[in-house]
């Protein structure tokens, strides 16, 4: 049987991985300054993540949720308090497209509605509702079109209030837009849309997805807006590698037994791993780590020639170039070695790395990226 080829793949195969370091098949060590999508957040191979996983997996490793998992409510008491959402609730799923095909049937359960709006260049995930809400007619199959997703201009208060009314059921953004180039949603326009779901009875969805976890400098991007939605996806950062996600949901959605389900969400393994990650953020104040390195390298960025727009919150990052994008990034990886991300928008990078990125990781970086825009 062969793969079915989906990936355009780079020729490297990594055989091992520590921090911010990964070494391939033939010991050829790499920087890693994207995390898998955004995925590595407190490095790889963190000691007391492989720690706790491991313990875990010599005692139990999986069972469904028809039985009592005490480690969903450490989980969910950890994040809470380490958030600011201690009121919330938590439902575990595996993924961040699963949570967010949550989010919308739960705002649906709630209200009885149909009518969903998301943004330009948003990015949901590639399963039903999530890839509707998602603007890229590439990756829509025939069967994902419905007349139910509205999507409007990204930050336009006015195109949105048009857009508002008593048949809306949800309003889903992200907390800053990774697919998308990294774009950051204004204050006022989050505040509006919080304003006029209030008014209008919609639920307000806040897609934490890749933004989430301390990656911004704030536990959540959409916390620099001073905004609480009714539910916040999670996934990438949440297990650090571990297929794991969620969302957290205001109290005043009330659940019912057989609304939502999953075989695998939340299980043993996923929540030692999500535990661990937690652990690690609050251990290590990354959170901080992340606001104080994301300024160093954006400033540091700003001043090299050839470098049209930095835009980003704390260690997530996007450099617009003044030409494409992707020669720079096949050169940094072909001859400085070092992983970094690309986006929709052709000239944009992203720079993702771990939260516990070192400053002489950054400073190699800087060094290469202004050696190969120099040439």
């Amino acid at each position: 049987m062969k793969l079915f080829d989906v990936y355009p793949l780079f020729d490297i195969e990594p055989v091992k991985a520590e921090g911010s370091t990964i070494w391939d098949k033939d010991g050829v060590k790499y920087l890693d300054l994207y995390g898998g999508h955004a995925v590595i957040s407190i490095g790889h191979t963190h000691p007391h993540y492989v720690k706790k996983i491991t313990e875990q997996l010599n005692a139990i490793a999986f069972y469904s949720n028809s039985v009592k998992i005490k480690m969903q409510e450490e989980l969910a008491d950890k994040l809470g308090k380490l958030s600011g959402y201690t009121d919330y609730q938590l439902f575990l799923c595996n993924s961040g497209a699963e949570a967010n095909e949550n989010a919308l049937k739960l705002a649906s359960f709630h209200n009885g509605r149909k009518k969903i709006i998301s943004f330009s260049k948003a990015f949901h995930g590639r399963t039903s509702l999530a890839v509707a809400a998602t603007d890229d007619a590439k990756i829509w199959a025939p069967v994902n079109l419905t007349d139910n997703i509205e999507i409007l201009p990204f930050n336009d208060e006015s195109a949105f209030e048009k857009a508002m009314g008593d048949d809306v059921c949800a309003v889903i953004i992200e907390g800053i837009q990774g697919v998308g180039g990294v774009q950051i949603p204004t204050t006022n326009f989050l505040k509006k849309i919080k304003s006029l779901c209030e008014k209008h009875g919609a639920v307000m969805i806040l897609d934490e997805v890749q933004s989430g976890y301390g990656r911004s400098g704030k536990f959540f991007a959409h916390q620099y807006a001073d905004v609480k939605p009714d539910i916040i996806s999670v996934a990438k950062g949440m297990g650090n590698g571990f297929p794991v996600g969620g969302i957290l949901i205001t109290p005043h959605l009330k659940p019912k037994h057989g609304m939502l389900g999953t075989t695998f969400g939340g299980a043993y393994l996923a929540c030692a791993a999500a535990i661990a990650v937690l652990d690690v953020i609050k251990d290590e104040n990354l959170i901080a780590n992340s606001e104080t390195m994301g300024n160093y390298i954006m400033n540091e960025l700003k001043s090299i020639k050839g470098v049209k727009e930095v835009r980003g919150l704390g260690l997530m990052i996007g450099v617009e170039l003044e030409e494409a994008c992707a020669p720079i990034r096949n050169q940094l990886l072909s001859e400085y070695k070092m992983f970094l991300g690309s986006s929709s928008d052709k000239n944009t990078l992203r720079v993702l790395p771990a939260l516990n990125i070192k400053k002489e990781d950054i400073d190699s970086f800087l060094i290469a990226f202004k050696s190969v825009l120099s040439k």
